[in-house]
């Protein structure tokens, strides 16, 4: 009976770790949702509040508020149709990634967002949009 207790208590535990992993990994795939869609006002719900932004090399560490103009800016002259991951995942136990193919009505993007643990909430921490000149194939 002992070793019946046993297993339940270690069961009941391995449930809530996974439990843990999995709602840890949500605020990732919302954001990478919120990018697929262009969803800037979704996106602005996790912006820390300051948020490091470079477009093209052109890199400003901003306030949530202003982050959210530069976003709704950049998304307004590049109309989002695809944005794919190529990796992701944890960088230790407080920070989480994305790395992706940003297709675009002006072009390609590879884009990079961090988003760290602040105040025991995931929020943006950096976003890097690369733009992607693709050669002709010979």
């Amino acid at each position: 009976m002992e070793n019946f207790y046993k297993r339940v208590l270690i069961t009941i535990l391995c449930m809530f770790s996974v439990s843990a992993i999995v709602q840890a990994q949500e605020p990732l795939q919302e954001v990478v949702q919120y990018i697929r869609g262009g969803n800037v006002t979704g996106l602005a719900k996790y912006l820390d509040k300051t948020v490091d932004i470079n477009i093209n090399n052109n890199q400003a560490s901003y306030s949530s508020s202003q982050a959210e103009i530069i976003l709704k800016d950049f998304f307004s002259k590049n109309v989002v149709r695809e944005f794919n991951v190529a990796q992701g995942g944890n960088s230790g136990t407080s920070a989480q990634y994305a790395i992706g193919d940003l297709h675009t009505s002006s072009g390609m993007y590879q884009l990079y967002v961090v988003i760290k643990m602040n105040d025991n909430k995931f929020l943006i921490k950096q976003l890097r949009f690369e733009k992607i000149d693709k050669k002709p194939a010979q």
